[in-house]
């Protein structure tokens, strides 16, 4: 079993003078929801944790909604602080910055190197930021795997088991459902009995085979609002705490994962579809019931999921949806009615889209390296 101190690394010793490289790293759609923190959490050899889920979460990985990111890094003089610049879509983002300083801060005990060397972060999105489609997930992956990158230029010995581990790792510490952007197509985060080396602090690729009903399983994105969150997620995890049905959730997280495990090996789209559809809304009673308490959901929203219902009762076609923490709907469906659901989308749904907005994706194979 990994712990904390297994991803700790010195300064190096190396000449290398500067380095550069870059990745892309795709968002992730939860189909198990990760909806709360633990607090004041300790590891077994007492080191404080963040980022720790209250309960198990498995996502699929997307493919063409991510994000991708270049670190030039050179070597400066060695002292106590952090040095870099943002450039997000070619131009400076000052609010960006201090994101990135507390990550830096957070992976400093694990990657002290990196105060040897000036970063000039250079980012992009291929969609909305900020509007429900985990731009934070694929941003802080993409930036992981550069870091994780310089690591293995100054540690040559790295394996390619430790390298995308740790990169997990340090993605989760700057956004919890990070670590499930590093690899595909289905990752669980967070310790379950069911599956093999599942952790709290690294997200694990599902190891079962994967029914063919899910091989390029699609997700048709309905941007129902485009604009930033009106509630971030770190202020809905911390509205878990004290949350009057906080237990019953963490505990139906771990049910229905169990079942979502024999759906992804037997291939019930039936089942798959009930699971998906009653975590997403779960996910929006949660929000709803907390105190202080907030709604996400746009009015267009629940009309996308009447017809989505209306739709799939009349024609049978195992078509569902899913949510993450705002008004975007997410349509699930495989590949092989694609056809049928896309033409559904045009003739009844993209009314409800800003400026008639959607993104066709479809579950891919997590980070990749491009230079």
């Amino acid at each position: 079993m990994h712990t904390q101190k297994d991803f700790m690394a010195p300064r190096f010793d190396s000449d290398i003078k500067s380095a550069e490289f870059c990745w892309s790293a795709p968002s992730n759609i939860a189909l198990v929801k990760y909806w709360g923190k633990l607090e004041n959490h300790l590891d077994t050899d007492g080191l404080p944790m963040s980022q720790i889920p209250a309960n198990p979460s498995l996502s699929f990985t997307l493919s063409n909604c991510k994000t991708i990111t270049s670190v030039a890094f050179e070597r400066k003089i060695p002292d106590e602080n952090f040095a870099f610049d943002l450039l997000f879509e070619g131009q400076p983002k000052e609010d960006f910055k201090p994101k990135i300083q507390k990550f830096l801060e957070r992976i400093e005990i694990y990657c002290p190197y990196l105060k040897d060397f000036h970063l000039s972060i250079d980012t992009q999105n291929t969609f909305p930021h900020s509007s429900g489609i985990a731009s934070s997930a694929s941003g802080m992956a993409a930036l992981s795997m550069n870091i994780m990158s310089l690591e293995r230029a100054l540690n040559p010995e790295t394996t390619d088991d430790y390298f995308y581990k740790k990169a997990s790792f340090l993605a989760r510490l700057g956004s919890g459902s990070a670590c499930r952007s590093i690899k595909g197509q289905a990752v669980v985060w967070g310790k379950h009995t069911e599956i093999h080396d599942s952790s709290d602090l690294f997200g694990v690729a599902f190891s079962e085979a994967i029914h063919p009903n899910f091989k390029n399983y699609q997700d048709t994105i309905l941007l129902v609002d485009r604009g930033e969150k009106k509630v971030s997620s770190t202020a809905g995890h911390d509205l878990m705490h004290g949350h009057a049905f906080a237990h019953k959730r963490f505990e139906q997280a771990h049910e229905n994962l169990s079942a979502l495990k024999t759906v992804l090996q037997n291939g019930d789209l039936e089942k798959f579809i009930t699971i998906i559809e009653s975590e997403a809304l779960t996910l929006h009673a949660m929000m709803m019931t907390s105190v202080p308490y907030f709604i996400l959901m746009h009015p267009n929203t629940l009309e996308v999921i009447n017809r989505i219902w209306n739709f799939r009762n009349q024609t049978k076609i195992p078509v569902g949806f899913t949510l993450d923490a705002g008004a975007n709907v997410h349509i699930l469906y495989p590949e092989n009615v694609r056809e049928e659901v896309l033409q559904f989308i045009q003739n009844e749904l993209v009314g409800y889209c800003q400026n008639g907005q959607y993104i066709c994706d479809v579950v891919g194979d997590g980070s990749q390296r491009i230079g």
